[in-house]
């Protein structure tokens, strides 16, 4: 019997690993978003394992204690989507199905878009198209990603999310819809972790590191009608950027927070997308 794999090693850093299923199972690699760790999944995963499904998620830069750099340059998304690689690589897979939420949805996209050749299907809760949500920006969705522009200052945001252990953080996560938003703000209180999970942010002013380009592999994007963070337009705006097999999928009444609100049906959507596309094809 294989040996569940807890960690893998890029760049220099160590990165946890959350292993659910069989070995022998078809692999998704399920990547998180801010402010989560790989337990995120585990409820989504508890859904896929029965159907074969082998679940990789691993900690992400930033999260995992052996992985916190503090320079915004190492957060770039070509990093990011090469830790993800490194994980494939360690797991002895050639092509890997991707899932992503939140931030973990936009490393999903770069990776559908610079690396098909390793990226079988692509799966994503609540994120648009990067380059969608940058085209949102100049109605609505503006007023809703008012936060982004406060993480770009320097040492300010994580000096507010870890306030009170992180009491700040939790009561505005909580407004979110997000289920265990105490949680969140234990994560944030840790002031190496909390300046990792900014990162990410900081690095939208980051020049020279490509973006997410167009999709060709099949592609699966899950969206919820009350996220209060991510609007309609950018939801509607991602099929423009899509050129392979696409599935939109509205949940309504759900948050923000889709792997843990709603579980079964992102695990019912995502089963369905990989039928669709065996591992054969």
């Amino acid at each position: 019997m294989t040996a569940p794999l807890t960690s893998f090693a890029h760049d220099g850093f160590r990165f946890g690993v959350h292993e659910w299923g069989s070995a022998d199972g078809r692999t998704v690699i399920a990547l998180h978003g801010f402010p989560q760790t790989a337990l995120s999944w585990e409820r989504v995963a508890a859904r896929l394992t029965p159907a074969g499904v082998r679940v990789l998620a691993p900690e992400q830069r930033g999260y995992s204690v052996g992985a916190r750099p503090g320079e915004v340059a190492a957060y770039t998304m070509d990093k990011l989507a090469g830790d993800v690689l490194a994980l494939a690589d360690a797991a002895g897979l050639d092509r890997v199905d991707v899932l992503g939420h939140d931030w973990g949805g936009a490393v999903a996209w770069y990776l559908g878009s610079r690396h098909p050749d390793r990226i079988r299907t692509v799966s994503v809760a609540s994120t648009p198209h990067p380059a969608a949500l940058w085209q949102a920006f100049k109605g609505p969705q503006a007023l809703r990603s008012w936060y982004m522009l406060l993480f770009q200052l320097p040492w300010l945001p994580e000096t507010l999310l870890g306030a009170g252990g992180g009491r700040l953080a939790a009561r505005l996560f909580a407004a979110s819809g997000a289920e265990d938003p105490a949680a969140m703000g234990r994560l944030l209180s840790d002031r190496t972790t909390a300046t990792g999970a900014v990162n990410w942010y900081r690095t939208m002013r980051v020049k020279g590191a490509p973006g997410a380009g167009r999709i060709t592999v099949p592609s699966l994007y899950v969206w919820s009608d009350r996220d209060a963070a991510l609007g309609r337009e950018a939801a509607e705006r991602t099929r423009d950027f899509v050129d392979g097999d696409y599935t939109f999928v509205e949940l309504a009444g759900a948050s923000h927070w889709i792997p843990d609100e709603r579980p079964d049906e992102l695990a019912a959507a995502v089963l369905a997308h990989l039928d669709r596309h065996p591992e054969t094809v």
